[in-house]
């Protein structure tokens, strides 16, 4: 075990979140070699409802090849994942570190995005 906040990675010290006395609280990191793991092969949706972000994870499953017919397939739900804001800051924050270390390796490009193109 190692003295971590809540959400960190096994072995990371991050500041400790101060309790409602205003002392900080220690929290320990407990594996769980229970815990499921969940492979999805894409993200069907994400949402944010103002009191949490809602992340949808899916796979795809292809149907059988039939000859002279276009290939098809189908995406199922694979796991469901409800976080805090807190978390869900997080997970953004530590998503955009993966990225750049990704970029900086050479493992990906970012990528222009041509302002026409996006949404308003």
């Amino acid at each position: 075990m190692s003295n971590v906040t809540t959400g960190s990675q096994k072995g990371q010290k991050d500041q400790d979140p101060k309790t409602q006395e205003g002392m900080r609280a220690t929290v320990r990191y407990v594996d769980r070699p229970e815990c499921v793991e969940t492979f999805a092969d894409s993200i069907n949706s994400v949402f944010f409802d103002g009191q949490t972000m809602r992340l949808e994870f899916g796979i795809t499953r292809m149907d059988e090849m039939k000859k002279d017919q276009p290939l098809s397939g189908r995406r199922y739900p694979a796991c469901r994942l409800v976080l805090a804001p807190a978390a869900a800051m997080e997970l953004i924050n530590r998503m955009q570190q993966t990225a750049a270390a990704l970029q900086q390796a050479g493992i990906v490009r970012q990528t222009e995005t041509d302002p026409k193109s996006q949404k308003r």
